[in-house]
C-alpha cells in the first residue's frame, strides 16, 4: 500500500465521510513542541498525492471533516484557536474562520454526527467548548475536569451527549442540555488520552491511557469495566472504534504500534502493525470502506492500508 511523507511530525489523520479516497492529515514541526503546523487533504489512489495544504503559525494537533459540508475541516491549533478550512476556495482565502477563545493549546476536536452543523473543541485549559458552524463565539464552555482536556467525542447516537478524557484521570459524560456532567467516570490511574464511542451500541464507551490499557465500559452500569486490553508497551494514544463492526478497535501508542483489538472474545489482540519508527499518535477507520485503516506518526510517514495486509507491502 503506499505512504506519504509529511515535512512535519504527524499528529491526527481522519478520512472523509464524503469521498473515500480522501484523507486529511493533521501535522506539527519540532514534535510539536515549538514551530509551525500544516493540514495536509490527501488523495488515495494507486500512490498518495497531495491535494492542498494549508500552513499554520503553530503545530495542528488534530483535525476532523464537517458532516454536513464535504468541503470543510476543523482543525486544533497550539496556539488554542480552531481554524475552518473550506477546500473549495483557494488556500490564499483561508482558513475562512479562526476562532480563539481557548487559553492553551487546543488538542482535540469532533464534528456532531447526528446536529451536523455542531463541533467541540479539547483544551489544555481544563475545558470544552461547544461551536457551531455559522457562530463567530462559542455556543458554550464545560469546565470541570482538573487538568487537561485530551479528547472530546460525540455519541453517535445522540445529538446532545458526549464524552471527554482528561489528565485528571477520569473521562466525563456530558448532556449539553444539563448544567453539568451527568457522570464522572474515575477511568484509570493515570492521564487518559483518549475516548471513543461504539458505533453500535450508544451506552459503550472505551478509553486509552497513560498507564499503558484501554478499557471498555458501559455507561449504564461502569462501575467494573466491561475488558480491560492490555498489550502496548507504553501509553496509548489514541483508541478508535470500527464503524463497521461493533466490537472491533484500533488503537496507536507512543511503543510505536498500531493494533486492532475486539473486546469481546478472549484473544482481544487480533492485529498488530509495526510500520511506523517512532510513536504512532494518530490513527482512523474509513466509515466509507470497511477494513480500510490510516495511521499517522512522529517518523512524518502516513500510512493507509487495508486490515489484515501488511502497510509497508508494496
Amino acid at each position: 500500500m503506499p505512504v506519504f511523507k509529511t515535512p512535519f511530525n504527524g499528529y491526527s489523520v481522519k478520512f472523509s465521510p464524503f469521498y473515500e479516497n480522501q484523507v486529511a492529515v493533521a501535522t506539527s514541526q519540532n514534535f510539536g513542541i515549538l514551530g509551525n503546523g500544516r493540514v495536509h487533504v490527501l488523495q488515495l489512489g494507486p500512490a498518495i498525492t497531495e491535494r492542498v495544504a494549508f500552513d499554520t503559525a503553530d503545530g495542528v494537533y488534530d483535525l476532523c471533516w464537517s458532516e454536513s459540508h464535504d468541503s470543510l475541516i476543523v482543525a486544533a491549533i497550539a496556539d488554542g484557536s480552531l481554524k475552518i478550512y473550506d477546500l473549495s476556495l483557494p488556500p490564499t482565502a483561508n482558513p475562512i474562520r479562526s476562532l480563539h477563545e481557548h487559553g492553551r493549546e487546543c488538542h482535540g476536536v469532533d464534528f456532531n454526527t447526528v446536529r451536523k452543523d455542531s463541533f467541540l473543541s479539547a483544551s489544555w485549559d481544563d475545558t470544552v467548548k461547544l461551536w457551531t458552524v455559522d457562530r463567530p463565539t462559542s455556543v458554550r464552555t464545560f469546565k470541570e475536569h482538573a487538568y487537561c482536556v485530551y479528547s472530546v467525542v460525540w455519541n453517535p447516537r445522540h445529538a446532545d451527549v458526549f464524552a471527554s478524557a482528561s489528565g485528571d484521570c477520569t473521562a466525563r459524560i456530558w448532556d449539553v442540555r444539563e448544567p453539568g456532567s451527568t457522570m464522572i467516570l474515575p477511568a484509570h490511574e493515570f492521564e487518559i488520552l483518549s475516548c471513543d464511542w461504539s458505533k453500535y451500541d450508544d451506552c459503550i464507551i472505551a478509553t486509552a491511557s497513560v498507564d499503558k490499557s484501554i478499557k471498555v465500559w458501559d455507561v449504564r452500569n461502569y462501575r467494573v469495566p466491561l475488558a480491560v486490553l492490555n498489550g502496548h508497551g507504553y501509553a496509548v494514544r489514541k483508541v478508535k472504534f470500527s464503524p463497521h463492526r461493533g466490537s472491533m478497535m484500533a488503537s496507536c501508542s507512543y511503543d510505536m504500534t498500531v493494533r486492532l483489538w475486539d473486546y469481546m472474545v478472549e484473544d482481544a489482540l487480533i492485529g498488530r502493525y509495526d510500520h511506523h519508527t517512532e510513536f504512532a499518535v494518530g490513527v482512523d477507520m474509513s466509515v466509507l470502506v470497511e477494513g480500510l485503516l490510516a495511521s499517522c506518526g512522529w517518523d512524518e510517514l502516513v500510512y493507509v492500508w487495508p486490515h489484515g495486509t501488511d502497510p509497508r507491502a508494496p
